[in-house]
């Protein structure tokens, strides 16, 4: 599979105004994108699946009435002329498809019949490949009843048939927009995506990713959207520079606050990440009772008694402290809110984590509306709906309607005035100029041993150690999400927090080896 840092992943909207672009301009027509789309799924699908290279073999491709029902035909017919057995079946009219759907259907036509769509002769069917070519990426209504049975049928026949179930584009429930199903629960599982470039930003988050075993991409020749949500690949400048002028401080100071005697764990972990990500150096501050538990611990991390507001402020005199991380095990009392009140009050680069975000919620403390635009808020979706209720909810109820995770952080880094990087396996970062891009740790980036404990501290340390070397806070929130996902692959199974900084040191050995060439595709 052909692996591009940067994927642009685009709305429906963006998709149509792109495609319209390009044929008005005369530099491409309708049927030329029709049918570059079903040579390249044909293609996608016989590369997954060698197998299906040797002979001839069984299909059943279900279409439907708009453009992604054409792909369908231009499918069936390219299946039949490999010699295979290949049945149509077709939900809605001729009459109503458009005129490049129409040729698709009627060059099928000419080679074989095209049945009804009827679940009950899908579900008796026994081949070896089903195509979902039923809707595309302008879905927005709820699938009807009919589809869905189609759709049931066509797994069950795979499964019982040792079968594949492909979609074209989209599974035929889902929102392009923000991979919400729409209509009824549990949706079938899908082998495989042929996503035709570029690619939508449903493929990457909401509910469709639990149902989709893998992606691969089809180039159909459209350029690049100028604006899009960006899928995050390697960062390119992580090496330490080489020369007599290099030493610690050229590498930045991160300054990691902790809770008190019994709770510093999470801020060690941190300032522990911090460090292995090359930060020249790491200091935990810790109050006087914490210090002793403090100092079993570390070694190469630095500690430093600082126990509220006054001796972080006092702190921050030194100019060579150039980014802190305050909340992993921070406190939710005054102590917590007093040191969030100095950080913020001095005007450093910031990352805000766990209870700093708690604090920053609390409007009688007045804390948010000293964010400024050096501060990352490293959320997970419970910390953002106590941050931002209202675009929380619109994730929920409005998913259908086609607001997405990436809609909701947009808007949060906008409010704020700073960067946002929401947590999960669909990790989204957004700046306030708008700028948003997508970590994905899905399909065969999955990194499910993310969901233990701590693994949020050391995402948060990640980040202070990058603003520390002088990354903004955009740019240091996305190396980080990335480099966190890498850290966790390179562990695997059985992975607990503290494996992740130790990782490290391979993951970025393997990341200078590549570079420049990198990848930001999950997939086939």
């Amino acid at each position: 599979m052909t692996e591009t840092a940067g994927e642009p992943l685009v709305t429906a909207a963006q998709m149509r105004a792109l495609e319209t672009r390009e044929i008005e301009a005369g530099r491409v027509t309708g049927w030329a994108l029709m049918s570059r789309a079903g040579e390249g799924i044909v293609a996608a699908l016989l590369a997954r699946w060698p197998a299906l290279v040797a002979r001839p073999h069984r299909a059943v491709v279900l279409c439907g009435p708009g453009n992604n029902g054409g792909d369908g035909f231009v499918v069936a017919r390219l299946l039949r002329g490999r010699g295979w057995q290949v049945r149509v079946l077709h939900w809605g009219t001729r009459e109503k498809m458009s005129a490049d759907a129409q040729a698709a259907h009627d060059r099928w036509r000419a080679l074989g019949p095209v049945e009804p769509m009827d679940p009950e002769a899908i579900a008796a069917a026994r081949a070896d490949l089903f195509v979902d070519a039923i809707f595309g990426t302008g879905l927005s209504r709820a699938v009807p009843d009919l589809v869905h049975d189609a759709l049931d049928a066509a797994r069950r026949a795979a499964d019982a048939s040792a079968g594949r179930l492909v979609a074209v584009d989209m599974p035929s429930w889902f929102s392009s927009d923000s991979g919400a199903h729409l209509g009824r629960d549990n949706p079938a599982r899908f082998d495989l995506l042929a996503a035709v470039r570029p690619m939508k930003l449903g493929q990457f988050t909401g509910a469709l990713p639990a149902h989709v075993a893998a992606v691969a991409p089809v180039e159909i020749g459209l350029p690049a959207p100028e604006e899009a949500v960006r899928l995050i690949g390697p960062p390119d400048d992580l090496s330490k520079p080489a020369g007599t002028a290099a030493h610690k401080y050229t590498q930045g100071h991160a300054l990691v606050l902790s809770g008190g005697a019994g709770r510093t764990g999470a801020a060690r972990l941190a300032a522990r990440a911090a460090l292995r990500v090359g930060a020249g150096l790491v200091t935990l501050g810790a109050p006087d009772d914490a210090q002793a538990e403090c100092a079993a611990q570390l070694t190469a991390v630095m500690l430093r008694e600082i126990g509220e507001g006054r001796a972080l402020a006092a702190a921050l005199e030194d100019r060579r402290l150039d980014a802190l991380c305050l909340g992993p095990g921070l406190g939710v009392d005054e102590r917590g809110a007093g040191l969030v009140a100095a950080a913020l009050a001095s005007g450093r680069r910031a990352v805000l984590d766990a209870d700093a975000l708690t604090l920053l919620a609390d409007p009688e403390r007045g804390l948010f509306a000293s964010l400024h635009a050096g501060c990352l808020l490293t959320p997970h979706m419970g910390e953002f709906a106590r941050l931002f209720p209202d675009l929380a909810r619109r994730v929920t109820e409005e998913a259908a309607e086609g607001c997405s995770r990436a809609d909701a952080v947009r808007a949060a880094a906008a409010r704020a005035g700073c960067t946002v990087l929401l947590k999960g396996a669909d990790t989204v970062v957004a700046d306030p100029s708008g700028d948003v891009a997508l970590n994905a740790a899905l399909y065969d980036r999955a990194a499910p041993w993310l969901a233990t404990a701590g693994a949020g501290d050391v995402l948060a340390g990640l980040a202070a150690g990058l603003m520390a070397r002088g990354r903004s806070p955009a740019r240091a929130a996305t190396a980080a999400a990335w480099l966190h996902v890498e850290a966790a692959r390179r562990v695997g199974p059985g992975l607990i927090a503290e494996d992740l900084p130790e990782a490290l040191p391979a993951v970025l050995a393997a990341r200078e080896a590549e570079a420049p060439a990198g990848a930001g595709i999950p997939g086939g």
